[in-house]
């Protein structure tokens, strides 16, 4: 069933579809696609009259086009002035008489009491949010998307027509990463704190598939769905595989700290910890001086499901666990951790358990959180996970709901039957 794109946006597809390339300034910016709870569109009148060559409903296709008239340019850079708004894109509607524009809105506004205050103003002649709208297919064309229990049981595919985690650096930590598999984003940070081996790096089976979890790309016709795709990924190896085959790794106090302040001095917003072990002083001044900064760190829980060690028994870092590891905690994100499909090196894929992945989940979610927050911190983002977890019917013990987490931050009612 079709859920969304703005109707008058709509309409300008299908009146353009076979004619002429757009006009400039009519193509919607990437990041109106990637979150579009940001914009809104907005209509005003425009009292122009058309020529003669424009008189029919092609008439604004060519010469004689149907034109933005002064009245309108001005309404538009006033609204703009008096909202805080930034234009986007704008489009003369012939067939309405009216200007549409599409703004931005400025962060963390209100969207709601944005178009409230909109439609309220006699400048104005209609003021919508900018809706998505879905094809009636599958909800991914990635083949192995149906075998992803874990996006499904998350709610993935319906918070990301909200959110895909646009603007959020989330910081690897963790083994190397296969940067050129196919089913991940061209443009991936790495930084190697273990040795100068690229080939190893790429090699890496565990940091492979936690970069998968949170940034595969969906749609474009392979393998899997990441949860946060549009995140830009900071690949950082600290830890080394003990084997060449398996997905077993460790780290040491040196080349996670070298990891931790790098992270921090790109100015990472989510870092992602998907390793255990003691507790440790010089880490845990980092990890204190990471959140004391704003990031918000995810941390996988110790295999035994206690919260004193590193990073966990840190005050202030978000703990994941597996759900089927049987730990719990009101203090504890619990996520699918069991036969969770991922990336693996050499373009490969594969499934991998454990709180590692779960921790990946956790991480992702607060990343689409984080996009349309961009002060979230890290207690309120583990609060609103709770919550999401909470509201989840019937699921004993509950996984957050991505969806109904965006709802929840938002105070929206985005998602069907939340």
């Amino acid at each position: 069933m079709v859920r969304g794109l703005a109707a008058l946006l709509a309409l300008c597809a299908a009146a353009c579809s076979s004619g002429p390339p757009l006009r400039s300034g009519a193509t919607l910016p990437a990041a109106a696609r990637d979150s579009p709870q940001r914009y809104i569109v907005v209509t005003v009148r425009n009292p122009v009259s058309m020529s003669r060559a424009a008189s029919t409903p092609r008439g604004y296709d060519g010469a004689g086009a149907y034109t933005v008239g002064g009245v309108a340019r001005s309404l538009s850079r006033a609204l703009a002035k008096d909202y805080g708004l930034k234009e986007s894109a704008s489009w003369p509607i012939a067939l309405l008489s009216v200007h549409c524009l599409v703004y931005q809105l400025p962060a963390d506004t209100d969207q709601s009491r944005s178009l409230a205050a909109l439609r309220r103003d006699a400048r104005v002649e209609s003021a919508q949010p900018l809706l998505v709208f879905k094809t009636a297919g599958e909800r991914y064309n990635d083949p192995y998307a149906s075998l992803q229990h874990n996006v499904q049981e998350m709610g993935v595919a319906e918070a990301q027509t909200f959110s895909r985690g646009a603007g959020v650096r989330v910081a690897v930590i963790d083994t190397g990463v296969q940067v050129d598999h196919p089913d991940l984003p061209t443009h991936v940070v790495t930084r190697n704190f273990v040795d100068n081996d690229p080939r190893a790096f790429s090699a890496d089976a565990h940091g492979t598939a936690i970069a998968g979890v949170i940034a595969a790309v969906p749609d474009n016709g392979i393998g899997i769905v990441g949860i946060a795709p549009a995140v830009s990924l900071l690949a950082y190896k600290a830890c080394w595989q003990l084997t060449a085959a398996g997905v077993q790794a460790a780290c040491n106090s040196f080349t996670l700290a070298q990891a931790l302040a790098a992270a921090i001095e790109a100015r990472a917003d989510v870092i992602n910890l998907s390793l255990a072990g003691p507790s440790d002083p010089l880490l845990s001044r980092l990890i204190r001086r990471a959140l004391d900064s704003g990031i918000i760190v995810v941390g996988a829980v110790s295999s035994d499901g206690v919260r004193n060690a590193f990073p966990t028994g840190i005050a202030g870092v978000i703990a994941a666990d597996a759900i089927e590891n049987g730990h719990r905690g009101t203090d504890v994100i619990l996520a699918p951790g069991r036969s969770v499909m991922s990336l693996a090196p050499q373009g490969h894929y594969d499934f991998y358990s454990g709180s590692s992945l779960a921790t990946a989940e956790v991480t992702s979610v607060v990343a689409l959180l984080r996009s349309q927050r961009a002060h979230l911190s890290g207690q309120q983002a583990a609060a609103v996970l709770s919550a999401a977890a909470a509201a989840q019917p019937g699921a004993q013990p509950p996984v957050p709901n991505a969806c109904t987490a965006l709802d929840l931050l938002l105070h929206k009612n985005l998602c069907s039957g939340s």
